[in-house]
């Protein structure tokens, strides 16, 4: 079972304060990005750790979809897919640390709309994590039983909404890097 500060489902209020922090960190990461002016070394550097985070990242996050499909296939037990999935969130978060920082000092140019969209991708994958996390939790409180159909269709929303930000993020920055 998770453990953690809590036990059982995150609290309302500990859900809030994570998404304010996602908000408040990615918002400073968009001023730096703004405000840095790295030279061909660092950058070098910068974008080696971007694609090695994106690597740990989505790798991660196509593991633990992986396995939420056999579940759904009844190949694995909920309990099963709970207990390998859940220490991997950090990996999922490491990747998605090291994206946000390196990015950053990447220095993106915010004019091109494309761009702009990529940023709120990355917004919505962290703010999408906080709630995961909380799903993940409140489906090991029924991994024993019956799952309520209400935490299946959020599964299915946060699995969505992973896969369309993350390839989404990913598609833009290939795209961003051919021009």
């Amino acid at each position: 079972m998770s453990r953690g500060l809590f036990r059982g489902p995150v609290p309302c209020w500990a859900i809030g304060v994570a998404d304010v922090l996602v908000c408040v960190v990615w918002g400073a990461s968009v001023w730096v990005a703004l405000h840095l002016e790295a030279g061909p070394a660092l950058r070098a550097v910068a974008l080696f750790v971007h694609l090695a985070a994106l690597v740990l990242g989505l790798g991660t996050v196509q593991t633990i979809d992986y396995y939420g499909v056999l579940w759904l296939l009844g190949r694995r037990s909920l309990r099963q897919v709970l207990d390998f999935t859940g220490p991997l969130h950090v990996l999922v978060w490491t990747g998605l640390a090291g994206m946000v920082t390196s990015g950053a000092v990447l220095g993106p140019d915010l004019a091109p709309a494309a761009t702009r969209v990529k940023l709120g991708l990355v917004l919505l994958i962290a703010l999408n994590g906080v709630h995961a996390h909380a799903l993940h939790r409140s489906l090991a409180e029924q991994a024993g039983g019956q799952v309520d159909r209400r935490l299946l269709v959020r599964g299915s929303i946060s699995v969505v909404v992973s896969q369309v930000g993350w390839w989404g993020a990913v598609g833009i920055g290939f795209l961003n890097s051919q021009s």
